[in-house]
């Protein structure tokens, strides 16, 4: 199966929304704390290794970094949320600027909220798949970072997790995700390109 987003080019950086390219076409957000592993999973996705900047001090990603696969249709890159150790100035600003992103961005399709597997459900990534489902968006879940666990504890997290979805949104989907062996890749090329082909219809 083809990859729609084997052609994603990094298309441009924001400090505020207005910075964005304009409200138009389709785009889907990538979310999740700071340490989640958001830049290596648009890379996975995308295969293309260097596309986001990953840096191994989290909270690295300090702007809205949009990505473009077909003409008006973009990936975008959220600031983390949660542990980065930065200045509360600039967390606030974050939170004020992602919130103005979620509300009022009109070409918003849909969220990926990605999760360390170790330590997922925190208290923003259940506002996270609340808000998308009383949004009317489209929602999925990435357990990142399935290399640091058995296959045992897995199917274990897996299914916790989807318990817990179920308790704020009914349509919200889940998978089990290894950016840095690219493990589940195709399943969320899969998942995510439907979002695309369907809001065109």
């Amino acid at each position: 199966m083809s990859n729609l987003f084997s052609d994603c080019k990094y298309l441009t950086s924001a400090y505020k929304i207005n910075q964005l390219p304009d409200d138009e076409g389709m785009e889907i957000a990538f979310a999740g704390r700071s340490n989640s592993g958001k830049s290596t999973t648009i890379n996975a996705l995308t295969n293309h290794r260097g596309l986001a900047k990953v840096s191994k001090t989290p909270g690295r990603t300090q702007l809205f970094n949009c990505f473009e696969f077909k003409p008006n249709m973009r990936l975008v890159d959220l600031p983390g949320y949660g542990y980065a150790k930065v200045p509360l100035k600039m967390r606030k600003h974050w939170d004020k600027e992602i919130e103005n992103y979620l509300i009022n961005r009109d070409c918003l399709i849909g969220v990926v909220i990605i999760m360390d597997i170790r330590h997922p459900m925190k208290e923003f990534d259940e506002q996270m798949i609340s808000w998308a489902h009383n949004s009317g968006l489209h929602s999925h879940v990435l357990l990142n970072k399935a290399d640091k666990l058995n296959n045992s504890e897995i199917k274990k997290t897996l299914m916790k997790v989807t318990r817990e979805i179920a308790r704020f949104s009914e349509s919200t989907t889940c998978q089990v995700f290894s950016a840095l062996r690219k493990t589940g890749r195709t399943e969320l090329s899969q998942i995510l390109t439907p979002w695309f082909t369907e809001e065109n219809n």
